[in-house]
């Protein structure tokens, strides 16, 4: 057939002049050099590359429903399906979703029960997480080297988080109408699904592809459709196997909903399993950092936290602004964005008589959505906060036992004015976790190690 695959990829007025290369080579391995594929060649070809769920959807959107299924698809709805799914608009999209479920896309009083369609984003992230997984970027072997992994669990929570308000309250029927609202407020779902289609007609299949098509999938990939929505891991390279609490799929839950300029890039700070269960040395670690994740487990297994805005400062006053949030990760996963009602964002005080001594996000003093008391291990998290919209009492119990905290700075640190004019002078705090005198530490009952502070085991 020759070049059969470009010729039909040239015609198509569907591609763009740049995908013209990339749907060719793709419908041209699957087809065998034919002008049709078969849906047992295409699921040989794709099928260890997404959820197998994924795969029947696919296979109703290209072949048609049971009952009235095409032994073939020809390259024109094979590339609609890449169109649609990667830069489609939202009715393309719908229309992918409706026929992937048997459904007619051409009603608009079709209704979907809303387990189907938590089924469907379901296949989509799990096909997701197997996506970076196989392609093994920078940002995937930077966690998974440290011991981070993919737990299915998670993945099942992080599809429900996406999928949960697709349904009006009171009722399991989706209409069209409930699938456009959802989606237009949905990026990480769209930027999953494109991910997950990009990554499936760019995968070259070395045994079936020649070594000169193997090696040009380099040169098509557009890396910004690849790119992964998981940040880049900074400051575990002396932490092999890091002993992680939290999985790949609730931090990027997490990173989904930061500010998109602080999505790049992890600073590990703090972990009370490696610097041990200090408040002084928390603080010690994250003040001075700029915006900041906490992460905390308690003694029930709920793990939850917050994003804090601005850098963490002993004060009397509360701090951050309106993209501050409360999550929760397990036994759901949600995130409560700011109400506007009040600025109660971060609070940080210590030594004080008069004053909470700890650290706090949200309600107010004594009545907080997350507080972590200066007396190490206690903890607290009320039934309702008017500073985060929609929240719920993140822990298992109103006050709880500590069992592990975790911080991370988000994006670039932060330069200070003066902190070369500090350098210069030797000027350093004793809460500077870079640089504490050893002697001081020492008569505070801690010790340096080369992976932070610990306290010295008592006698």
């Amino acid at each position: 057939m020759g070049n059969s695959s470009t010729k039909l990829a040239e015609k198509c007025s569907l591609l763009a002049k740049s995908e013209v290369p990339v749907v060719a080579s793709s419908f041209k391995l699957v087809s065998k050099n034919s002008e049709r594929i078969k849906e047992d060649d295409l699921m040989k070809f794709w099928g260890s590359q997404m959820d197998p769920r994924l795969a029947q959807y696919i296979t109703n959107f290209l072949f048609g429903p049971l009952g009235s299924r095409s032994p073939v698809v020809e390259f024109q709805r094979f590339a609609e399906l890449y169109v649609f799914c990667v830069r489609g608009t939202i009715d393309e999209r719908i229309n992918v979703l409706l026929c992937s479920l048997g459904q007619q896309p051409e009603s608009e009083s079709t209704e979907i029960a809303y387990p189907l369609i938590k089924e469907y984003v379901e296949a989509v992230v799990s096909s997701y997480m197997r996506a970076i997984r196989l392609e093994g970027g920078p940002q995937y072997k930077s966690w998974e080297s440290r011991g981070f992994r993919i737990v299915k669990d998670c993945i099942q929570k992080l599809a429900e988080s996406l999928a949960y308000d697709v349904v009006q309250q009171g009722t399991q029927k989706v209409t069209r109408a409930d699938a456009e609202r959802w989606l237009h407020k949905n990026p990480t779902f769209l930027k999953m699904l494109e991910h997950v289609f990009s990554h499936l007609y760019h995968y070259r299949n070395v045994k079936n592809a020649s070594e000169a098509e193997a090696n040009a999938r380099k040169s098509i990939i557009p890396q910004e459709a690849l790119q992964s929505m998981l940040p880049y891991c900074e400051g575990l390279q002396y932490v092999p196997d890091y002993p992680a609490f939290t999985d790949l799929s609730q931090m990027l839950f997490i990173n989904s909903n930061l500010p998109g300029t602080l999505q790049n890039k992890w600073r590990f700070l703090f972990s009370s399993q490696i610097h041990g269960e200090s408040f002084s040395t928390l603080l010690g670690r994250i003040m001075d950092q700029g915006p900041t994740v906490v992460i905390v487990e308690d003694a029930n297994g709920y793990i939850f936290g917050g994003y804090a805005t601005d850098s963490w400062a002993l004060s009397p006053n509360y701090v951050g602004n309106e993209n501050s949030f409360l999550f929760t990760l397990r036994p759901k996963m949600r995130c409560f964005p700011s109400t506007g009602y009040n600025d109660h964002y971060q609070y940080l005080n210590l030594h004080q008589q008069t004053m909470p001594n700890g650290l706090g996000m949200g309600g107010q003093h004594n009545y907080w959505g997350m507080w972590l008391d200066s007396e190490y291990g206690l903890g607290e998290c009320s039934e309702s906060c008017t500073t985060y919209k929609g929240y719920f009492q993140l822990s298992a119990t109103k006050k709880f036992n500590i069992r592990n905290v975790e911080v991370w700075g988000v994006g670039d640190k932060p330069v200070k004015e003066d902190e070369g004019e500090d350098e210069k002078s030797g000027v350093r705090s004793i809460l500077d976790g870079n640089a504490d005198s050893k002697a001081m530490l020492k008569m505070s009952g801690r010790e340096q190690y080369s992976d932070g502070y610990r306290e010295e085991p008592k006698d």
